[in-house]
């Protein structure tokens, strides 16, 4: 019974400590290169939002799928030359198929080095919001714990 008053700043501890502390940077890149699928009807409207399957050259098992964008593209980056299909189906009855020849001079790489990185600003403020919540936090317990026992003596 008398661990009793440790059970509070003990919970409030283990609930301050949470893995989202220890998060990870967000990062991007921002690469060229990649091939550009547009999709459109004859009357010139894009095939918006349409569902994409992109094969590698002599595969069966879809590389890549996805949706276009409101303007009919999509974009892939390959991987290997030769004769890639790209099937854009819009589940409304149209359908598109398209081979696209990938040749090695069209720059394949895949090296994680090309490109700029990106950081995103929202993680920084994220951390720096964290820890100022630890901190406010860490000082409401020991206020509490200050006032309980002032509390207990008078």
């Amino acid at each position: 019974m008398k661990y009793k008053g440790l059970m509070i700043p003990l919970l409030a501890a283990t609930l301050l400590l949470p893995s989202a502390v220890y998060a990870h940077r967000v990062e991007g890149k921002v690469e060229t290169g990649a091939i550009v699928v547009t999709a459109h009807y004859d009357t010139g409207e894009p095939m918006s939002y349409a569902k994409v399957k992109i094969l590698a050259p002599g595969e069966t098992v879809i590389f890549q799928s996805g949706r276009t964008d409101r303007n009919g593209r999509f974009c892939f980056f390959p991987d290997t030359g030769g004769d890639w299909k790209v099937v854009v189906d819009d589940e409304l009855g149209h359908r598109l198929e398209i081979i696209v020849p990938v040749s090695e001079s069209m720059g394949l790489k895949s090296d994680q080095k090309k490109g700029q990185s990106i950081t995103s600003f929202l993680s920084r403020y994220e951390r720096a919001l964290t820890g100022i919540c630890i901190i406010f936090g860490i000082a409401a317990v020991l206020f509490w714990w200050k006032g309980r026992r002032m509390s207990k003596r008078g």
